[in-house]
């Protein structure tokens, strides 16, 4: 048997890609592997708050810090949402456990104490992230009517603080707040050689890090002697328990109580604990995609009842009317069938047209501002055209939750790049609907929904600026959004609309009458207000109630 010598090439091909892509990855979601005790760098990101929309960045706390903060690279994406990421004072290595290090000691005057204070009271987290991975807290979660079956789920981030338990808090001080100075990393591992298949022989590659987790405390560390900042990570604290060397365990000691008044010093400590997983690097975001899952389960189905009853319910109203308006016709169409007096009756009713066949030659009438509805037509395909790419990309799994910022930037780039079938749809109607003035339709289909939404986010950028908040855009990239706006979404735009103005005009099914028809006086409830109140609302007040109850 001889294989054909273009086959024999095809498979020749064949076989490379298969056999490159077991090697794929995406860029900057590489498995990285981490050499016994080898240094990790734990990076710090920012304070987010679901009693508030404002997030704030990490340092602007003052939290202990290095001596040189290095603000790391972010894409396009990662700006826009507020997501900076510095690198941080806490030291681990890999595979090395250590307990009650030293961060820093520092003292806060009043003001600095009171503004804990009040991150402590909007409940706000702390981001972290290592090896990309975010940290996570661990919690029980149970459902009030079966408080006995218990699941643990992970919560983003760590409190800044928390309101003082009654039994820790003295008298007069039932408003106090302690803040989290002491956090015990968690850090799971991976070998890279613990598959079945592997040589025990071989030398060790190194470990993958698949989890990311902490538990805060809140300790009013105590120490003997004179405070040595030159001993710093390795300060003797009388609160952590040492036989010889600090164990995990802490003596009898109190909360670290916030104190918005006199101010005073804070000493912050963290604890690094390695633990083997068998979780594979592959499989490390799985806990992080199924964060609320447990949570939502019963919102969730709430949600599709609710819209599977609506859709039905709408889809039988609208059946009903065109039953009735279309079942005379279908008899008149099927007249061969009908009896004398049946077919008399719809001799008649010819006689005089109703319903939607009296309007049959207004329905392709240009509207009073054509270009506009061009102009709509022309974002509107821009608009598909990019979510369909963008939904494309991600279940490829090119938009992966470890690519920080991909979403967000694919989703500008794709937008940009549609502006090629936006000017050329809007072009098409442009000569449909017999406008003139081309140049004005293509600038609009440019300038019009980027332009608002610009000013939107503007005008929330702004507000968030003067909040200080770490979401404010800065100056920066403003600028590259405006060059991407101008110097390539807009000539797209030229470019696509030139192309739909040098085809033919999109031809109609039907004529259009030389005279408008007159259109008679409509009842309240069939006019314009009323009908975008009805048909705008009840969709959004349906999935409201959908996601509150």
């Amino acid at each position: 048997f001889k294989m054909p010598r273009g086959h024999t090439f095809a498979v020749a091909v064949w076989l490379i890609v298969l056999h490159t892509g077991q090697a794929f990855y995406l860029p900057g979601v590489a498995p990285r592997a981490f050499k016994d005790g080898e240094a990790v760098n734990m990076k710090v990101q920012t304070l987010v708050s679901t009693e508030t929309p404002l997030q704030f960045d990490y340092y602007q706390l003052p939290f202990c810090a290095p001596d040189h903060v290095v603000d790391l690279p972010e894409n396009l994406g990662e700006a826009l949402a507020g997501e900076k990421a510095h690198t941080s004072a806490y030291l681990a290595n890999m595979k090395v456990n250590e307990y009650c290090k030293t961060l820093c000691r520092k003292k806060y005057s009043p003001q600095q104490m009171e503004e804990f204070q009040d991150f402590t009271i909007l409940d706000y987290r702390v981001n972290m992230r290592l090896d990309n991975l975010p940290i996570a807290e661990m919690n029980l979660f149970a459902y009030e009517d079966k408080p006995q079956d218990t699941v643990q789920i992970y919560n983003l981030g760590y409190p800044v603080g928390s309101k003082v338990s009654e039994k820790d808090a003295a008298e007069g001080s039932a408003d106090s707040y302690q803040i989290n100075n002491h956090l015990r990393f968690k850090i799971l591992y991976h070998p890279v050689d613990s598959d079945e298949n592997s040589d025990p022989t071989a030398p060790n590659r190194g470990n993958y890090i698949v989890g990311y987790q902490v538990v805060p405390f809140s300790i009013q560390h105590t120490f003997k002697g004179k405070w040595n900042e030159s001993a710093i990570p390795y300060n003797v604290l009388t609160t952590c328990a040492r036989a010889p060397k600090p164990t995990g365990f802490f003596e009898a000691h109190e909360p670290m109580i916030l104190d918005p008044k006199d101010g005073g010093d804070i000493i912050f400590t963290y604890d690094i604990e390695w633990e083997r997983s068998d979780v594979k690097w592959a499989s490390r975001w799985d806990v992080y995609l199924q964060l609320s899952q447990v949570m939502d389960d019963k919102i969730h189905w709430f949600s599709i009842v609710n819209s599977l009853v609506i859709l039905i319910f709408l889809s039988g109203i609208v059946a009903l009317i065109m039953t009735r308006i279309l079942r005379k016709d279908f008899a008149r169409y099927n007249e061969v069938a009908a009896s004398e007096e049946e077919r008399a009756e719809a001799a008649k009713e010819m006689r005089e047209e109703t319903g939607w066949k009296l309007v049959y030659g207004d329905v392709f009438r240009s509207p009073p501002f054509p270009h506009l509805l061009s102009v709509y037509a022309g974002t509107g395909a821009q608009l598909l055209v990019m979510t369909l790419f963008t939904l494309l990309f991600a279940t490829l799994g090119f938009l992966s939750p470890a690519n920080r910022g991909a979403l967000l930037s694919s989703i500008l780039l794709f937008y940009v790049i549609m502006g090629v079938p936006a000017g050329y749809i809007a072009a098409r109607f442009c000569k449909l609907l017999r406008e003139p003035n081309h140049f004005n339709t293509t600038i609009l289909t440019g300038t019009l929904f980027p332009g608002v939404c610009f000013v939107m986010f503007f005008v929330l950028n702004l507000i968030a600026w003067i909040r200080q908040s770490s979401t404010a855009v800065p100056f920066g990239t403003l600028v590259i959004l405006m060059l991407l706006w101008f110097g390539v979404s807009l000539p797209l735009i030229f470019l696509g609309a030139y192309l739909g103005f040098r085809k033919d005009p999109i031809s109609i099914p039907v004529k259009t009458n030389p005279i408008p028809r007159q259109i008679p006086p409509q009842v309240w409830y069939l006019q314009l207000p009323v009908a975008i109140v009805i048909g705008g609302g009840v969709p959004f007040w349906g999935g409201v109630v959908g996601k509150i109850f």
